[in-house]
C-alpha cells in the first residue's frame, strides 16, 4: 500500500536549514499529486520530486508554506520540468513569493488521495506562514512552524512573536498524529512538542524581561542578548538577536516594555 505521503530532502544544508529543507509529495488517482515546497533547483533533487510525482497520479499543484528562499527556491525550474500549463501554485499571499497562481484562505482544502489536506494560516515565523493538515493521517506539514532541529526563528519584521505564540496554540486544538517540519526529522509527539516550544518562548520572554530590570533603561539589543543566551554559542548571538527583537516588540504591544533612546527598557508603573 503507497505511504500517504514522501519527504525529499533537498540539498540545500546550512546553519539556517539544517540538513535541508523537507519537501512533500502527496496524493494519488485522478486529482493528481501535490508537492509541498520545492526548494532549489538542483537536478538530482527535481527527478527525484517528478519520479515520486509520476508515481502518484502526476503532478497538478504546488503548494507553498511561506515565502522564505530555502522553500520556493525550486518553483520555477518544477514548473519548467511539467510545463507551467500542467501545474498551479498556491500561497497565502503573493507578497515576496513570486510565481504564485492563486492564493489560498485559511481552511482551504486540497485533495490527497483518499485524504483531505487542509490549509492553515499559522503566522508568526513569517506573517503568511501555511501550515497543511492531512486530515484521515492526522499529519501535520508544518513548514517553518516547528522545527525537527531546533527552535524556529522570529526575525521582524516578518516575524512576529504575538502571532508565533498563538499559531502554536492552535496546534494545540488540533489532533496531530505526526508533525513533518519544514527540516529535520519527523515528530512523533506532537503535543509534547507543541507545548515545549510554547514553554520555551515563555522562558525566554520572563528572561528578557528580568534582563531590562538588571540593566540601564536604554540598553540596546546586543547587550540583551548576552545577558539571556549564556547557553547558545556567540557566534549566533546575531541570530538570537532577531528573537530577542521580536519578544520586545511583543512586550511592547502589551504595554510592558518601550523604546529608550533607540535601546529598550521596561515601562515604569505609573504612581
Amino acid at each position: 500500500m503507497q505511504q500517504p505521503y514522501t519527504i525529499i530532502l533537498a540539498p540545500n544544508p546550512s546553519i539556517m536549514t539544517g540538513p535541508g529543507t523537507n519537501t512533500i509529495v502527496l496524493g494519488d488517482g485522478v486529482e493528481g499529486a501535490t508537492v509541498i515546497d520545492p526548494a532549489i533547483d538542483d537536478v538530482a533533487y527535481l527527478d527525484a520530486i517528478l519520479r515520486e510525482g509520476a508515481e502518484r497520479g502526476a503532478i497538478r499543484r504546488i503548494l507553498i508554506t511561506h515565502g522564505h528562499p530555502d522553500h520556493i527556491g525550486g518553483i520555477n525550474a518544477l514548473r519548467k520540468r511539467l510545463g507551467t500549463h500542467l501545474v498551479h501554485v498556491f500561497a497565502f499571499n503573493r507578497k515576496g513569493t513570486p510565481d504564485i497562481d492563486e492564493e489560498v484562505p485559511d481552511g482551504t482544502i486540497f485533495p490527497a488521495g483518499d485524504d483531505t489536506l487542509r490549509a492553515i494560516h499559522t503566522p508568526g515565523h513569517r506573517f503568511d506562514h501555511l501550515s497543511f493538515y492531512l486530515e484521515k493521517a492526522r499529519v501535520l506539514f508544518a513548514g517553518d512552524l516547528i522545527s525537527g532541529i531546533t527552535t524556529s526563528v522570529i526575525a521582524p519584521p516578518e516575524g512576529d512573536m504575538l502571532d508565533y505564540l498563538n499559531s502554536l496554540k492552535r496546534l494545540q486544538e488540533l489532533d496531530i498524529a505526526e508533525i513533518v517540519p519544514g527540516h529535520g526529522p519527523t515528530i512523533r509527539d506532537p503535543q509534547a512538542k507543541v507545548a515545549e516550544y510554547i514553554a520555551h518562548r515563555r522562558l525566554r520572554e520572563q528572561q528578557v524581561m528580568e534582563a531590562l530590570e538588571d540593566l540601564p533603561r536604554g540598553t540596546k539589543i546586543p547587550e540583551i542578548v548576552k545577558l539571556v543566551y549564556t547557553d547558545v554559542d556567540p557566534k549566533l548571538h546575531s541570530i538570537a538577536a532577531w528573537s530577542v527583537e521580536a519578544h520586545l516588540i511583543k512586550l511592547e504591544r502589551e504595554g510592558l516594555a518601550e523604546r529608550v533612546d533607540n535601546g529598550w527598557a521596561l515601562v515604569e508603573p505609573t504612581a
